[in-house]
């Protein structure tokens, strides 16, 4: 740790000054960076006092120039990570920092953080799901080793910081071809019907979706295709559209199937906009927008959910879990009649699944769906999409059938 430097510095010489109609004693220091700062006092007292807290300001700075606080060096990574990263993604990485790396260590010296400080720190997190384990643990790493990086630290905390932990999320599993028809049946007509079926066929993300424009929907050749060229992204509720897209991976031409080139031929009959999913002035929709459009999904869902009933203006809290076919009370043309739980993504997990399920080689599904390696489509979405025996059945005796013909006798 670099020390500060305790030794008494003469005091400057100072000459007398007049401003305005009053005489001021006037004397120079310099700075951090060696810029000439000019102190007044109305006497020799003052100006002293003036001198000297000066000059512990000036310590103060060089000092933590060399030693900042885990606060400022995290700031100042933020500023570094601006250069490459993506608005909406530091935006993301400024809040978990914040929350998790600032708030329990922020006052402490960089080189003063021991590994327990880190582990203590980590205790919260570890009751917070693998994901934001994962993400802080991340943090945490890149945040030291880059002052490491910087000599500012002799030992880096954190290279012995587990790797593992966090509650663990479970995992989302694809749809059902059954619950898949259910949903579509469900939704005909209905505000998202267009977003899932781009979901469910074409596999994009829901930034690809919401920023996909007529200019990118080839219908008229003999193979229908869409071009991957933009993605959207909400900064206080409002759309911004751009061609940074997630990887270069996702840059792409996904051929689609006819009965969603037909749904999107029907939609662009009438469409006012030059987005393919657009509010009812043809601009790209909001966070809140989409929100609301997916909510007619969500209220048609047979799980249980929280119900408010206010009695004498009093909140009253109950837990009601429809029976599928069952009507909603207050809005009678709603049937809960989804019996599964659906998300954005779940399309596209559902999408990418179909794909290996069907024999896809890897390869060509990392293609379509946009990854930057094959191993990524694998490890996350190569899970069986059945799992009874009347289900796995036929699978496994085609295998079997094919590997006994080509036995020899």
């Amino acid at each position: 740790m670099a020390k500060k430097n305790t030794e008494k510095a003469p005091l400057p010489a100072f000459t007398r000054v007049k401003r305005g109609n009053y005489y001021y004693l006037r004397s120079f220091i310099y700075d951090a960076d060696g810029k000439r700062i000019a102190i007044y006092g109305k006497d020799e007292t003052e100006l002293t006092e003036k001198i000297l807290q000066a000059r512990k300001t000036i310590e103060d700075m060089q000092f933590r120039k060399v030693n900042p606080t885990v606060r400022e060096y995290c700031e100042k990574w933020l500023e570094m990570q601006a250069a490459h990263v993506r608005p909406s993604t530091i935006r993301g990485y400024a809040l978990t920092v914040r929350k998790y790396i600032i708030a329990p260590l922020g006052d402490l010296y960089m080189s003063d953080v021991t590994a327990d400080d880190i582990k203590l720190a980590m205790v919260p997190v570890s009751k917070r799901s693998a994901d934001v384990y994962n993400k802080v643990n991340m943090l945490f790493k890149s945040i030291f080793y880059s002052a490491e990086y910087s000599n500012l630290l002799a030992d880096n905390p954190t290279k012995n910081l587990n790797a593992k932990g966090g509650i663990p999320k479970k995992e989302k599993e694809a749809l059902t071809d059954a619950q898949a028809a259910q949903l579509l049946e469900t939704i005909k007509d209905l505000p998202p019907y267009t977003f899932v079926m781009i979901g469910l066929y074409a596999g994009l993300r829901r930034e690809e979706i919401l920023a996909l424009k007529w200019d990118c929907v080839h219908l008229d050749g003999a193979t229908p295709y869409l071009s991957i060229r933009r993605a959207w992204h909400s900064e206080k509720n409002r759309p911004v559209i751009t061609t940074d897209l997630k990887t270069p991976a996702a840059k792409r031409d996904v051929p689609i199937p006819e009965n969603l080139a037909d749904c999107l031929r029907k939609e662009k009959e009438t469409s006012i906009s030059e987005f393919v999913i657009a509010d009812r002035d043809g601009q790209p929709l909001s966070y809140s927008q989409f929100t609301r459009i997916w909510n007619y999904i969500k209220v048609r869902s047979t799980k249980e959910r929280t119900l408010y009933k206010y009695v004498n203006g009093q909140a009253i809290k109950k837990r009601f879990k429809p029976e599928p076919g069952q009507r909603c009370v207050n809005r009678e043309n709603i049937v809960y009649c989804l019996d599964f739980t659906v998300t954005p993504h779940q399309l596209r997990h559902t999408y990418i699944t179909n794909l290996i399920y069907a024999g896809v080689d890897p390869k060509t599904v990392q293609y379509l769906a946009g990854h930057e390696n094959s191993k990524v489509t694998m490890d996350i979405y190569a899970k069986v999409k059945y799992n009874k025996p009347e289900e796995l059945s036929s699978v496994v005796n085609t295998a079997l059938k094919t590997q006994s013909d080509d036995t020899p006798g």
